[in-house]
Order: C-alpha cells, then sequence, then structure tokens
C-alpha cells in the first residue's frame, strides 16, 4: 500500500520561510519523480515542483522559481520543499504526488501523470 504523508505546513508571516517534507511507503522510491502540487479555496491545484527519480532534474512553476527549492533523499525515502519569501497568495493546501517515471528527462509538471498523491499539508501565509 503506497503512502505519501506531507508534514511541515503551518501559519508564516509573509516573507518567512517553511520546509515541507513528504515521506514516501510502500514503493520503490528511487524509481519515481515526485511532484509538489497546491490548491487553494476556489482554484485549481496547481503544479509547484517536480523532481526527477535521481534527483539530477527539477522544474518549477513560474511564480516559484527563485523562492521554492524541491530535493530529495532517496535514502530517507523523503521529497522535500524549501519554501522562502513566502507571500499571501501561496497560502493553499500542498500535495506531493507520486509518478512513476524512471527516464532521464524533465519530471513532468501534469497532475494527471502522477500516480500516488499524500493528503495534503495547509499553508497559510498572514500579510
Amino acid at each position: 500500500q503506497v503512502q505519501l504523508v506531507e508534514s511541515g505546513g503551518g501559519l508564516v508571516q509573509a516573507g518567512g520561510s517553511l520546509r515541507l517534507s513528504c515521506a514516501a511507503s510502500g514503493l520503490t522510491f528511487s524509481s519515481y519523480s515526485m511532484g509538489w502540487f497546491r490548491q487553494a479555496p476556489g482554484k485549481e491545484r496547481e503544479f509547484v515542483a517536480a523532481i526527477s527519480w535521481s534527483g539530477g532534474r527539477t522544474r518549477s512553476g513560474d511564480s516559484m522559481k527563485g523562492r521554492f527549492t524541491i530535493s530529495r533523499d532517496n535514502a530517507k525515502n523523503t521529497v522535500y520543499l524549501q519554501m522562502n519569501s513566502l507571500k499571501p497568495e501561496d497560502t493553499a493546501v500542498y500535495y506531493c504526488a507520486a509518478d512513476y517515471n524512471t527516464a532521464w528527462g524533465l519530471p513532468t509538471f501534469s497532475l494527471y501523470e502522477y500516480d500516488y498523491w499524500g493528503q495534503g499539508t495547509q499553508v497559510t501565509v498572514s500579510a
């Protein structure tokens, strides 16, 4: 049974930082690209960042570039999202997701390609 469990969300002031973690179990973690998505109330789920199975390739959404960094530790079956310079518009539920993908290219930004999802963790940024 595959489980993705996010943690690290919370309330932070604008300009602050948070580090999200997603612990995976029940799958061969190093065979999966990992992604972070977010969903604010009344809005569609939005791509945040993704990392290839090896950690060698990453990509992020336009509004996150320069502020958010994705990384992974395959020995710990964990993917991270370091979020700096947070803005109130970053307020959302953040989800991690796993995409079976051992290719050497960029990980996908399409949520439809992801096979497994976590339950999400709330991030609230106050002005």
